[in-house]
């Protein structure tokens, strides 16, 4: 082998992975491809991960997390030492699996959120700032090409307008999803932190620090509130239940009925594509050095923690439409036009 080709190889980064049996895994473990790094190593307590044969054939593999521990040990004084520990597990789980890739030495990739209470995140700005290491957090929404333009839209609009928002996100989800973690509120964070911190966060990161939190209902399978943010008035609702579905979505085949929609003063912004190679882009910020770390999702973190804490108010004041139905309201939410930014 030419020595350019050694080179070539050297510059591989050595990655571990948490959680490879899981849904998002199978993105982590591209964007490990994708990058053209390597995967050493994988470990979760399920052993359905032959997803891993997509991508990294060579990788060890561990349903026992001290077997795990020890092969990343064994690796490192055989000069394989671990650069990166991407965390794809249970969310009540990413707070201890961040701190052991802190430990060994490596730098931290963590599925969102981060963590579950505020504390931990930031602890973690705390444990960055006194070693060498790096913590990085996937917000996937911060580089989708929609959210970006909408961002630039709204920076390079009047400075003092308040724009009325309404955020809608409704994933369908079988009876399976409250058997395991993700139906349990002390382990996922609920419905508002499982599938929505991550719009909680693009929210913030496009119209400024939250002012005022309501929270109009709050179930293991829907959520719904209100937000004023510096620019912008928010009516939100999150849910997995297909009865919450507009009509038009309820009609398509069963695989496609899931709705993501956010309206401007009316208007809808369109950015239900685009999601494919999100997560490949971030982990090319993060090699670069340039990814997203504790310190800015610690906002969207503290919304979410105070949404779960928060006590309901039911249909009071500004509520998001799909909830006239609940008061026998017409629901005028699939009249809306489309903005596509």
């Amino acid at each position: 082998m030419s020595k350019e080709k050694n080179k070539k190889k050297s510059k591989k980064k050595k990655f571990a992975l948490l959680g490879a049996a899981g849904f998002i895994a199978e993105r982590h473990m591209k964007a490990i491809a994708d990058t053209g790094n390597d995967l050493l190593v994988a470990m979760d307590v399920n052993d359905s991960v032959g997803i891993l044969d997509k991508y990294f054939t060579g990788a060890d593999f561990f349903t026992d997390f001290a077997r795990f521990e020890r092969h990343v040990d064994f690796l490192r004084s055989q000069g394989n030492k671990i650069d990166y520990v991407s965390i794809c597990t249970p969310n009540h789980l990413h707070d201890s699996h961040v701190r052991f890739a802190l430990n060994y030495g490596a730098d931290a990739i963590c599925e969102k959120p981060l963590a579950l209470n505020p504390r931990n995140v930031k602890a973690f700005v705390d444990l960055e700032s006194r070693g060498e290491n790096k913590i990085y957090t996937i917000l996937q929404l911060r580089l989708h090409p929609k959210m970006i333009e909408l961002k630039k839209r709204i920076e390079a609009g009047p400075k003092n307008k308040v724009y009325d928002v309404v955020l809608t996100y409704n994933p369908t989800r079988g009876k399976w999803y409250f058997v395991g973690w993700k139906g349990q509120d002390d382990k996922s964070g609920g419905i508002a932190m499982n599938i929505g911190v991550h719009f909680f966060d693009m929210l913030i990161w496009i119209f400024g620090n939250v002012n005022e939190s309501v929270v109009h209902i709050l179930e293991p399978d829907r959520a719904a509130g209100y937000l004023v943010l510096e620019r912008a008035r928010v009516k939100w609702f999150l849910s997995s239940r297909e009865d919450t579905l507009p009509d038009h979505i309820r009609a398509k085949p069963m695989g496609e009925r899931q709705h993501r929609s956010i309206t401007i003063d009316g208007e809808e912004v369109e950015f239900s594509s685009g999601f494919t190679n999100l997560h490949t882009l971030c982990y090319e910020e993060i090699l670069k050095g340039e990814g997203f770390g504790p310190r800015e999702v610690l906002p969207s973190i503290e919304l979410v923690h105070n949404i779960r804490n928060a006590k309901p108010i039911g249909l009071k004041g500004d509520y998001h439409p799909y909830l006239k139905k609940m008061s026998g309201k017409k629901n005028d939410f699939d009249t809306q036009k489309i903005w596509v930014v």
